[in-house]
């Protein structure tokens, strides 16, 4: 891949396609044209909606962002937004300036339902069944996550422990690492990511399988770098310009409280018997 050159702070993104459009393959160059009679568009379109309406493929649309030196189409998206969106659309794409507390909250809760249909919609039935039997098959279950993931990994990991599955989580980047040079062929890691360029769980990742376990991202971008490091890769949908949006968060969470309820049922008795433990436990600590 030629990469033109990284992105310093401030660049202008539709000034750099002009600049280094003539070093583009032919089908970035296809992108390029898009992105530029669409510019405004753009920032509201996912990766797969530019690769059919340019007749190119996603790993083409990804190959054109990382040509001009963005690690993603997330990457690349947030760039072109900086340039092109009004404050309050970077805030939220769907307010106003002028709009009332009651008109926020209104098109705020729509943006977070929104979220969880088309993610329902695009959910792989098959790579969730699955994540299920990868967990449930699993020696060990390293959770990781960093910065606004890292809660997110948390939530999931105390599903898990409800159920008695031997888990873990790691938020430290380093300590992650460090597990993952640890695990072998009976054990997986959960990385969770919701822009899916961020170095650590791609590191981590390609550490475990190079150590024979297994692996699943979950995400809010396809075709995004981690998904190349994993097993398995689920998707989470999202209606915000920004990745650390409460609608992307709401999505991710119900993909993995799914993944739970579906764990419980295939061991009911054991669930139950141990949510009764817990429920006793914490009866004694309000006495």
């Amino acid at each position: 891949m030629n990469v033109i050159g990284k992105v310093k702070n401030n660049s202008n993104v539709l000034g750099r396609i002009s600049s280094f459009y003539k070093k583009l393959s032919p089908s970035e160059r296809k992108v390029a044209d898009f992105v530029l009679a669409n510019s405004q568009q753009i920032i509201h379109m996912p990766m797969s909606e530019i690769a059919r309406q340019t007749s190119v493929s996603d790993p083409s649309v990804l190959r054109f962002c990382r040509s001009l030196g963005y690690h993603g189409y997330l990457d690349f998206k947030l760039a072109l937004t900086q340039d092109l969106a009004t404050p309050t659309e970077f805030i939220n794409e769907t307010v106003n300036e002028d709009d009332s507390v009651s008109e926020i909250a209104q098109k705020i809760f729509s943006a977070g339902s929104q979220a969880l249909f088309d993610t329902l919609q695009g959910l792989d039935l098959l790579e969730l069944e699955q994540t299920i039997n990868l967990i449930k098959d699993a020696n060990f279950v390293l959770i990781t996550g960093v910065g606004t993931s890292a809660p997110i990994a948390q939530m999931f990991f105390n599903r898990l422990l409800r159920l008695g599955i031997n888990a873990r989580i790691q938020t430290d980047s380093y300590l992650q690492l460090m597990e993952a040079s640890l695990l072998g062929p009976d054990d997986l890691v959960i990385a969770i990511s919701q822009t899916g360029a961020s170095i650590d769980p791609i590191i981590t990742l390609d550490e475990a399988k190079e150590h024979g376990a297994k692996t699943i991202a979950i995400t809010g971008t396809l075709a995004s770098p981690v998904t190349e490091s994993a097993d398995v890769s689920l998707f989470s949908s999202s209606t915000d310009l920004r990745p650390e949006s409460a609608s992307s968060r709401i999505s991710q969470i119900v993909i993995l409280e799914t993944i739970y309820v579906a764990l419980s049922l295939k061991c009911i008795k054991k669930s139950q018997n141990n949510e009764q433990k817990l429920w006793s436990a914490l009866v004694k600590k309000t006495l």
